[in-house]
């Protein structure tokens, strides 16, 4: 009886217990049911905010790049001098591609290409298109300009009637500011040693990448030494005005002329075409394609011409006496002084720079023009040491007509 009582007593309490325990979980079900509730409607809320599915993009990257780390930092904004210094290397950069000369194309593809470009600015000339002709001034050195100065003095308030190429060692290194006339104007060039026919090679490559544009139509070669004797505006006028071409060609019967004909060239070149020249010549735009275009001759002397031949001082004058004799001057117009002998010219420094002497260089002879004589047979001079150019600054506005 005792154990039955017991059971009887504790049934109820079990009872108890477990009516509790549905009625808590009910309470937390309704808890948790009102804050789910609540939770969505919130979250319904944020989601429906009007982004853009960019915006959406980016504040879910960002969302998910910090859960695992900070994002990196940005840099500082520049400052105003890093920003104009940035802006001024730019438009450096650009302005020196858009006046260089430079390229990659090999000798060979250069002068294929040179050739195939139109002889002269009439072929090209239209109603709507109207070329300038243009001056080439092709400077062949063997690294700086030091009479630069006074060529800069020379070229301006001419732009658009002159172009400039040079042609250095290929170790040099050049750097001219962007105002400078000659900013740009190194072309792809290879090692020229004196005697040889590199000298040729070299002359032949300002050529070629003159010729490639169409608006040059005088091609003067000069080296570093060279000044002008004359302003732009009547080189210019001299030069245009002219039919012919200036490359001096004349026989000479001595040793230093039809001595140095190698007999192995005949019977392609005999000694009667023999001629010897000036190296420093100006010629015409179709005589500036014969010349690059010609392999035949060019071949000869290549494989005969050695010193006591010289290639710079037969090669041209030769070929211009054998196949275009009726378009050349057979004179140069580049003055230099050969009275003392030697295989070097005089050379003039700053003691010799006078208007008295400039005067002499430039109307001290007779030649003829064009079918008619004058005393104006130069338009340059060589050769002047760097020391030559401040006298020469001092006396240009007064002697040669340059602005001071």
């Amino acid at each position: 009886m005792a154990n039955e009582k017991q059971k009887f007593q504790s049934k109820p309490l079990t009872n108890t217990c477990l009516k509790l325990t549905h009625v808590l979980h009910f309470l937390f079900f309704v808890i948790g049911l009102s804050f789910g509730m609540i939770t969505c409607s919130y979250f319904k809320n944020f989601l429906t905010f009007p982004f853009t599915n960019s915006q959406f993009i980016n504040v879910y990257s960002l969302s998910s790049f910090s859960s695992s780390s900070p994002p990196p930092l940005l840099p500082p904004p520049p400052s105003p001098e890093s920003s104009l210094a940035s802006s001024n290397s730019s438009a450096a950069l650009i302005k020196q591609k858009e006046y260089s000369v430079m390229h990659d194309m090999s000798d060979d593809e250069l002068l294929s290409k040179a050739c195939n470009v139109s002889v002269s600015v009439q072929e090209n000339n239209s109603d709507d298109h109207k070329i300038v002709p243009k001056l080439a001034f092709m400077f062949l050195t063997y690294g700086p300009l030091p009479l630069a100065e006074l060529w800069e003095k020379y070229f301006k308030g001419h732009e658009g009637f002159f172009s400039i190429y040079v042609h250095p060692h290929p170790s040099y290194n050049d750097s001219w500011p962007e105002t400078s006339v000659f900013f740009g104007r190194r072309i792809p060039s290879q090692a020229v040693i004196w005697g040889t026919g590199t000298m040729i090679a070299a002359e032949r490559r300002l050529l070629a990448n003159a010729l490639l544009d169409i608006s040059n139509q005088r091609f003067i070669l000069l080296s570093e030494s060279c000044i002008p004797l004359v302003n732009f505006k009547t080189t210019y006028d001299y030069l245009m005005n002219s039919t012919l071409s200036f490359v001096q060609s004349y026989d000479d019967p001595k040793k230093r002329g039809r001595g140095r004909y190698n007999h192995t060239m005949s019977p392609t070149i005999n000694v009667t075409n023999w001629r010897k020249g000036s190296q420093w010549f100006e010629v015409r735009r179709d005589l500036a394609v014969h010349i690059i275009s010609d392999q035949l001759y060019y071949k000869v002397f290549q494989d005969h011409c050695f010193p006591p031949c010289y290639m710079d001082e037969h090669y041209i004058a030769t070929l211009v006496n054998m196949l275009y004799p009726e378009i050349n001057s057979n004179r140069t117009i580049t003055w230099v002084d050969w009275s003392r002998g030697g295989p070097h010219p005089v050379k003039f420094g700053r003691n010799y720079i006078t208007d008295e002497f400039l005067n002499s260089i430039r109307y001290g002879s007779e030649c003829v023009y064009d079918g008619k004589n004058t005393t104006l047979c130069f338009l340059f001079a060589r050769k002047f040491l760097p020391n030559a150019l401040d006298p020469l600054l001092r006396i240009s506005p007064l002697v040669l007509g340059y602005d001071p």
